[in-house]
């Protein structure tokens, strides 16, 4: 292939094992320790991979600030369609990573516990009750596989579990993305509230 011409063997297996990585995650963050070295493998041979991958239907966003690299589809291409509840804590993610990270200096990574995120859930006045232990630790999991985030403990069911959210979240849900979210929650909201209401008077008839 003429991309991988002048690069080692070595090299070249390295590249196919990234790309592949690359359509399975979606996400390349450099202060993830596991993926790091792909990071700046990207990095060092940017040109190759953004044409390649732009064969494919695809482009390649490279973020060094943020120290991100983001696969996007410009057709929609294998994109994922979230429940409602992975949604909403994907929003409260964001949201805690920007209440953090204006805490912390920029090198500091951004972690935070399940009761920061229940919490904030409680906040969003969406339900009384928090989030289930099972759809918190599913949305959790779903979210760590695409290098949203990493988690620092296994119990889902203690509040003081760490969550690290990596730089990747400012690049999965983005600003004009956190206003949409906000809107879809409070039609969310109204339409609760309004069947809650047709609940209680079929109750007092």
């Amino acid at each position: 292939m003429e991309y991988l011409e002048g690069m080692l063997q070595k090299e070249k297996d390295n590249f196919g094992r990234v790309c592949n990585r690359l359509l399975g995650t979606c996400f390349l963050c450099k202060g993830n320790q596991n993926t790091k070295a792909d990071y700046y493998f990207v990095l060092k041979y940017r040109k190759e991979f953004k044409e390649y991958l732009g064969v494919l239907g695809y482009r390649l966003e490279i973020n060094e600030e943020y120290g991100v690299i983001q696969l996007t589809s410009p057709r929609g291409i294998n994109r994922m369609n979230l429940k409602l509840y992975d949604s909403i804590i994907l929003l409260i993610l964001r949201i805690l990573y920007d209440e953090k990270k204006r805490e912390l200096s920029a090198i500091e990574e951004v972690i935070v516990n399940l009761g920061d995120i229940q919490d904030k859930f409680i906040s969003l006045k969406i339900r009384d009750k928090i989030i289930d232990k099972t759809t918190m630790r599913n949305a959790l999991s779903l979210f760590r596989r695409y290098q949203i985030v990493e988690l620092l403990d296994r119990d889902m069911g203690d509040e003081e579990s760490r969550v690290l959210i990596y730089g990747s979240i400012l690049m999965a849900v983005r600003a004009e993305d956190i206003k949409a979210a906000y809107e879809k929650l409070e039609t969310y909201r109204k339409g609760k509230n309004e069947s809650d209401e047709e609940t209680d008077e079929d109750e007092a008839d």
